[in-house]
């Protein structure tokens, strides 16, 4: 069966936030610990749902609280710390002309994904997005990509899911869907790279994903 649909994550895979959430982190600890942490500590959580991070850091603490107190540096900060990656838009436009399905399925809250969307004016270009606002399930958990292709009425055999963490390449997997993962990720496992049982695709440039569809 030919791909027909194409479902991207946001952080690390359309959008550089790598930068925006790390100082969220770094305020997070300052605040709360009076130190930073090392990076190392911090980027194999990148894509994890905030809450289960914030109680396997902080599990003495209030987990709201501490969410509370990322978020409010993150919504401060997003804007001007985000950049778009290289090739990424005129993709999402090739695919659009080619006639595929495209949809966005993301942990992040709906209020950023939709501000970093019009900032590099790139809503147009999906079908369909869904954001943690949506379920209360998330990656790894196959829910927010099967809803996606709910919506986007596609079935997991004609479909690609494009991430860059771990927890996107889990949630393709519990789907059924093919995974493609992005040469520009910083945290993917090296182990799991290195498996045969590891993604399907690496892609090393935005445009490497036509030849795929």
């Amino acid at each position: 069966m030919s791909i027909t649909t194409v479902v991207f994550d946001f952080d690390g895979t359309i959008m550089n936030t790598t930068d925006v959430i790390l100082g969220s982190w770094q305020h997070t600890f300052m605040t709360l610990e009076g130190r930073e942490r090392p990076e190392e500590d911090i980027l194999p959580t990148l894509g994890e749902p905030l809450h289960l991070t914030m109680s396997k850091f902080f599990p003495d603490k209030d987990v709201e609280e501490c969410v509370e107190i990322y978020r409010s540096y993150h919504r401060d900060n997003f804007g001007p710390r985000i950049t778009l990656f290289p090739g990424v838009k005129d993709l999402l436009a090739e695919l659009k002309a080619r006639g595929l399905k495209v949809g966005l399925a993301t942990s992040r809250l709906h209020a950023t994904t939709v501000e970093g969307l019009e900032k590099y004016e790139l809503a147009e270009y999906f079908d369909y997005v869904l954001t943690a606002n949506d379920t209360d399930k998330h990656k790894p958990d196959p829910t927010p990509l099967l809803m996606t292709l709910e919506k986007l009425g596609s079935t997991p055999e004609e479909s690609l899911m494009v991430g860059d963490t771990v927890f996107d390449f889990l949630c393709a997997r519990n789907a059924g869907v093919k995974f493609v993962l992005v040469g520009w990720q910083v945290a993917f496992p090296k182990d799991m790279l290195e498996s045969p049982h590891g993604p399907e695709y690496i892609i090393k440039d935005a445009k490497d994903l036509l030849t795929l569809v």
